[in-house]
């Protein structure tokens, strides 16, 4: 599933490509595309047109786009939604569920979505920030996303480190691969205690954390297939620069040791044995 690097990827490469067009007209050709929309496609279609984009946003793993109306439309790619810019001359895609015509004739925006996974809905009022995901928190990439405030929430769960890291309420963006990946920079297993975490330890990790999101937005995010890619239909290549995700009994970059794959709510977590030891009791980073 896309994490904050695509999403970031997507979110400017719309924002070059939207800011300030006039929707012409909406056309959905998937009711499940828009089934976060109780009132329908038809009201989908019938509220977006006239309207102009005023800007393009994103929390976590969400993207919006403020509407001069006040309304926004709100997006999640799910695990295999793509917004492409498309010329109106160019062939549909075979998973075409929303089209988007524009005044001047412009690049159509197309929501394409194999798995019909993700979604758009028009949230009421939400241009600023859309009701159904303020409860998100910042990502550690927002200018008001506080350091000290996230090392003391940290500290105070009870709960292992990597669950903490995927908890979209503490910190929003982080998916399964980057927390594999700054994990292993930090030095911790993923099953370390978080009320075992020293002050200089959480702080550390946030560190890489934030270091590994900016790395992989730099390189257009990880594409591991086809479903993944950016506003232009090009895939990100950070995959090139994972060093224990996805790498079972390669060596470890840092001390040779064969990475393990353990597995992890129904997903799998990568690790070196001997960089990132799992933790005793009363451990401490």
């Amino acid at each position: 599933m896309p994490e904050l690097p695509e999403v970031e990827t997507v979110r400017q490469g719309l924002a070059r490509w939207v800011i300030g067009r006039r929707i012409d007209s909406v056309e959905v050709r998937h009711p499940r595309a828009v089934r976060r929309h109780v009132a329908g496609g038809g009201h989908f279609a019938d509220v977006l047109a006239g309207r102009t984009v005023l800007d393009v946003c994103r929390r976590g793993k969400y993207l919006w786009l403020p509407l001069d109306s006040g309304d926004a439309v709100v997006g999640h790619l799910g695990m295999s939604g793509q917004l492409l810019l498309q010329p109106a001359t160019a062939p549909d895609e075979t998973h075409l569920r929303v089209r988007f015509r524009f005044a001047d004739d412009g690049p159509e925006l197309r929501f394409v979505d194999q798995r019909t996974f993700g979604g758009l809905s028009v949230s009421e009022g939400g241009a600023t920030l859309p009701t159904e995901i303020a409860h998100i928190a910042r990502d550690p990439l927002d200018p008001q996303f506080s350091d000290a405030e996230f090392v003391i929430a940290l500290r105070r769960r009870r709960t292992e480190v990597k669950r903490a890291l995927l908890d979209q309420t503490l910190i929003s963006g982080v998916g399964n691969i980057y927390a594999d990946e700054a994990l292993w920079r930090a030095g911790l297993h993923g099953a370390r205690p978080t009320d075992a975490l020293t002050g200089p330890a959480a702080r550390r990790l946030l560190a890489h954390v934030r270091d590994v999101l900016g790395e992989a937005i730099t390189a257009g995010g990880t594409s591991f297939d086809a479903l993944y890619v950016n506003v232009n239909g090009e895939s990100g290549y950070f995959d090139r620069s994972l060093n224990v995700y996805g790498r079972e009994g390669q060596p470890c970059r840092q001390c040779a040791a064969p990475i393990r794959r353990e597995s992890f709510m129904n997903r799998s977590s990568y690790s070196c044995p001997r960089c990132q030891p799992r933790p005793r009791a009363m451990l401490r980073g």
